[in-house]
């Protein structure tokens, strides 16, 4: 029993690894927006843009995220907290490779 549970947690690991792509440095030249903090979930952002409309984005597994000039984690940022996200298309999707928070005004 333990052997299967050990099993299926290393193979639930492996997709969600294998899920979230790592974007090579020659693909990060991509599209930047700004916007607001919904919500973060593992691999996941919800932001609102500049006019308030709410939409998702996969995050990158190796996405540069910082604040005050500081790396932080995906966990790291607040509902509501200001954010410039940059996204590059791989695969027929949208990925954030960047996410910038920003001093409030």
């Amino acid at each position: 029993m333990m052997r299967r549970t050990m099993l299926l947690a290393v193979t639930a690991f492996a997709v969600a690894i294998w899920a979230s792509p790592t974007i090579a440095k020659d693909d990060e030249a991509g599209k930047t927006h700004e916007g607001k903090v919904v919500k973060v979930e593992e691999g996941k952002l919800t932001m609102t843009d500049k006019d308030g409309k709410e939409h998702s984005h996969m995050v990158a597994k190796n996405a540069k995220i910082s604040k005050d000039g500081k790396e932080h984690k995906l966990a790291d940022l607040e509902k509501g907290a200001k954010i410039k996200v940059t996204v590059v298309t791989k695969d027929d999707k949208e990925w954030v490779t960047k996410i910038e928070c920003l001093k409030a005004e």
